[in-house]
């Protein structure tokens, strides 16, 4: 009986636990509905030098120097996906921004000026666990908030957002991550496009 027992706690336990997060790539079916809208697109910023971490213990917003930066191979990504994106022919409504310098460097490179920075998109290795804990909410927000009719929201910032917010740590830097929001219901993960992806997607 013991031994029965503790079977099923173990079994019970097990089927407590999430299921592990299943990255998916992008077809060209993906790219052709986004073109449609409805879609959060959720994009990393470049690649950066982890050679020179942010300050500690804080970064200052104003002070690129005291912030991990953009590689000049970050600054090319950030262009090409930018490009790509416009190649893709997807509306976008509106662009939100972390503040983190290579975050809007990044949207910059990518898209000009037509940006709203967004604070509490910003996420730093140096912050604190309930400093962090507005930031996913803001995340998980955004990406469920439904999209105005036939256009996308645009969001560049950090990958830790959405490991914080779905388990989910994109690599490399200027992965592309799609969604589709369900306003109160939250949002659903469709897609990922890793920056060497774009080649194909739009051929």
């Amino acid at each position: 009986f013991v031994a029965m027992l503790v079977s099923v706690l173990a079994a019970l336990a097990g089927a407590a636990e999430p299921p592990a997060f299943s990255e998916k790539w992008a077809t060209r079916a993906t790219i052709e509905q986004v073109r449609e809208g409805g879609f959060v697109i959720y994009m990393r910023h470049g690649s950066t030098d982890s050679s020179k971490p942010d300050r500690f213990p804080q970064v200052d917003l104003n002070d690129c120097s005291t912030q991990r930066p953009l590689t000049d191979e970050g600054r090319q990504v950030a262009s090409d996906v930018g490009k790509a994106i416009r190649r893709a022919r997807w509306p976008i409504a509106e662009i939100l921004v972390s503040p983190l310098c290579r975050a809007r460097e990044s949207a910059e490179l990518a898209f000009g000026s037509g940006f709203a920075v967004h604070p509490q998109l910003m996420y730093s290795g140096n912050m604190t666990d309930p400093e962090k804990q507005p930031v996913a909410a803001t995340t998980r927000l955004l990406l469920a908030k439904p999209v105005p009719p036939a256009s996308n929201r645009l969001i560049v910032a950090h990958a830790p957002n959405l490991m914080d917010v779905m388990g989910y740590f994109p690599k490399p830097e200027g992965t592309v991550v799609l969604f589709r929001p369900h306003g109160d219901a939250g949002f659903e993960y469709i897609a990922s496009i890793a920056p060497k992806q774009w080649a194909e997607l739009l051929k």
